[in-house]
């Protein structure tokens, strides 16, 4: 497992609405998924705080904007992680899924302090329709996002591979460039330091 690059990671608050989130001038880089992607397990990785975001075998358990103020081990430079509510499952009915997919919509749109989302995908299944119309909607929209694929220790070396890449040619039959794109695994620690580096570089040039 890599070194832990995070000193703390302490909550902040959880809110309901983009406009009742912290008002901030720190960069703010926020992780979103289909419900039970792992997304979680992966901030707790992050983090190295088994406790830190509320896991579940239960898919839905975030249904608020979720705030965490990071300190990192390499630099003075604070920024907020956002556990954004998982999106596309089907239990919680239509009218909370209106509600949810409102509530990322305008977060996403709304939130100044956002610098980049990170956009979870398991590794393990072919493109989703959901997924994709996410990602798109993203690219009209302008917003800046990576993709990071959880639950890579639950295949191969070589049948993971062959996924990645068939999601990045998926992707190249209407996105004419890629995104950053991570490979992660909350239970083996792999992708941490990846994507803590990421953001310690952007926040780099935000300084």
């Amino acid at each position: 497992m890599a070194s832990n690059l995070i000193r703390s990671a302490q909550f902040v608050v959880s809110s309901p609405d983009v406009m009742m989130c912290p008002k901030t001038t720190i960069p703010e880089y926020a992780f979103i998924g289909r419900s039970n992607v792992g997304k979680s397990s992966l901030i707790n990785m992050l983090c190295h705080d088994p406790k830190l975001a509320k896991t579940s075998q239960k898919p839905g358990k975030t249904l608020l904007i979720n705030h965490f103020l990071i300190s990192p081990t390499r630099s003075n430079q604070t920024w907020h992680l956002v556990d954004l509510p998982g999106y596309g499952f089907a239990q919680t009915g239509q009218k909370q899924r209106e509600k949810l997919k409102t509530m990322i919509e305008r977060y996403c749109l709304l939130r100044e302090a956002l610098v980049s989302l990170f956009v979870l995908i398991d590794c393990r299944l072919e493109a989703q329709k959901i997924d994709l119309e996410f990602i798109d909607w993203l690219g009209s929209n302008q917003i800046p996002f990576a993709i990071v694929f959880t639950k890579a220790d639950k295949l191969g070396k070589v049948r993971l591979e062959e996924n990645v890449e068939a999601y990045k040619n998926k992707l190249l039959e209407t996105w004419e460039e890629l995104p950053p794109i991570f490979v992660t695994s909350a239970e083996k620690g792999v992708g941490e330091t990846e994507i803590l580096d990421y953001i310690e570089q952007i926040n780099q040039t935000l300084v």
